[in-house]
């Protein structure tokens, strides 16, 4: 199958698309988030098709050709919203909404042809997330949900309080009693402002000097 001009250069438009949103999408991956490669790599690809579809698909007759690309502007906001999500007074996933929605401003650039501007906003992204991510963890805080067991009030006492000792500011924490076959439970979920760096890690390390504090989850 012969390929024209016109084919060679939406192929390789859809393909630097595909490359540099996988770029983003890689590094969201090692973050662990819900929008991930696949996520990323797809709105890259879909936008620059809707750019290339704009440009090419209705003739050249058609006066408004950023009709259709302009649509990916408000659509991608759409997908953006799913991935946020407000829980116990916290707003998750604002980082990854915007990620895709500058994604979606990658594909759109690929799909015009304007590659430098495209490959530039992609290894500023990825300065953005990867590289200040190490700086920015020693001077900024980050809302952590920690939930934990005792087998006594008192120890939940003690435990919160030593959280506290170690200057992390407890937002907010809700206590539940359980009953089972060998005695009572009592778990607590917190909601606590602590500096980015290593937070899990000390969190666990308060908590591990409590025999009886089994601890359930650090997100």
């Amino acid at each position: 199958m012969d390929f024209t001009g016109n084919e060679i250069q939406m192929t390789i438009r859809l393909a630097v698309a595909m490359l540099l949103g996988g770029l983003i999408g890689i590094e969201r991956e090692y973050r662990a988030k819900d929008a991930g490669f696949r996520t990323h790599f797809l709105v890259a690809l879909g936008s620059a098709l809707f750019c290339i579809v704009s440009q090419f698909g209705f003739g050249f007759e058609l006066k408004d050709s950023s009709r259709v690309a302009a649509q990916v502007v408000s659509g991608i906001g759409f997908l953006g919203a799913g991935t946020i999500i407000f829980q116990k007074n916290v707003v998750r996933g604002l980082t990854t909404a915007a990620g895709l929605w500058v994604t979606a401003a990658i594909g759109l650039a690929c799909g015009t042809g304007m590659f430098i501007a495209a490959v530039m906003t992609t290894l500023m992204v990825l300065i953005g997330l990867e590289i200040l991510s190490v700086i920015i963890p020693r001077v900024s805080t980050s809302v952590v949900m920690l939930s934990f067991s005792a087998t006594s009030q008192e120890s939940v006492k003690k435990a919160i309080k030593e959280i506290r000792r170690n200057c992390i500011e407890i937002m907010s924490y809700e206590l539940k009693e359980r009953k089972t076959s060998h005695g009572e439970i009592f778990e607590a979920n917190l909601s606590m402002k602590v500096k980015r760096d290593n937070r899990n890690e000390k969190l666990i390390e308060y908590l591990n000097e409590f025999d009886d504090v089994t601890i359930s989850s650090v997100e």
